[in-house]
């Protein structure tokens, strides 16, 4: 789900309000969020596809600085969309965030020489309860924006994650 922000400029820079509860609850998300984490990356840069096992997080994403290439992927069994996956661009200009509910794989991509990302979570992170699928699963087929077509840059981790088939044979 996006959501958008106001954001109001003038000669001194901008404000927006990033996260109001009783705007949020108006508009369908009911969740109390727990934790909040920022990350800084350099272009390409490809984080993900993450997510918890046991303890699934909702989370509400956007970029401060730069721009990005934001994704989820469907994870809940019996789901009509299980293993689609939704891809948005968010930038830090452009004020609109990307509700991922719990249940859902993520990842994003940077795409500007710079980005600072930042999300709030439902629930703790548990290292011990991480889970993971490769970035570049052709069952799942995400078509992410690759600068230059040059293939992103990855952690060791995030190199080594099972396919969409070895998930969905485990769960």
């Amino acid at each position: 789900m996006l959501v958008s922000t106001r954001i109001y400029g003038d000669h001194r820079g901008s404000f927006m309000e990033t996260y109001k509860r009783s705007d949020f609850l108006v508009g369908g998300i009911d969740c109390e969020f727990v934790q909040d984490n920022q990350s800084s990356s350099t272009k390409g840069v490809l984080r993900g596809l993450h997510f918890q096992i046991d303890y699934p997080q909702a989370k509400l994403v956007r970029v401060i600085e730069g721009r990005v290439f934001d994704v989820a992927v469907d994870l809940r069994r019996g789901s009509s969309t299980f293993g689609c996956w939704e891809g948005v661009e968010l930038s830090g200009e452009g004020g609109t965030q990307f509700y991922i509910p719990r249940g859902f794989a993520h990842g994003f991509y940077v795409m500007s020489d710079y980005a600072t990302f930042a999300y709030k979570c439902d629930d703790v992170y548990r290292p011990n309860d991480e889970g993971g699928i490769m970035w570049n699963d052709p069952t799942i087929g995400i078509s992410w924006p690759l600068v230059d077509g040059v293939a992103p840059t990855l952690s060791e981790k995030d190199l080594n994650h099972p396919s969409f088939i070895e998930y969905r044979a485990n769960i």
